[in-house]
């Protein structure tokens, strides 16, 4: 068996946002857990593609509305 090792971090998050993440969870058919974790993949993957960020606005607050 080659198991990769996954490392235990706490979270935390607001309630909105929790909750946003697990509609979009839900919609891509993930776990909450399995969707911060694509995000975070797919983040890292951008920024190693092409050295910025996914948002070029880090520092401004996230306007999320996913219905």
């Amino acid at each position: 068996m080659n198991e990769k090792k996954k490392k235990q971090v706490p979270l935390r998050l607001s309630e909105k946002l929790y909750n946003d993440i697990a509609a979009w969870a839900e919609d891509d058919f993930r776990s909450v857990n399995g969707q911060i974790e694509y995000l975070l993949t797919e983040c890292v993957r951008q920024r190693k593609k092409n050295g910025k960020y996914v948002s070029e606005h880090l520092d401004e607050p996230l306007d999320i509305t996913i219905e």
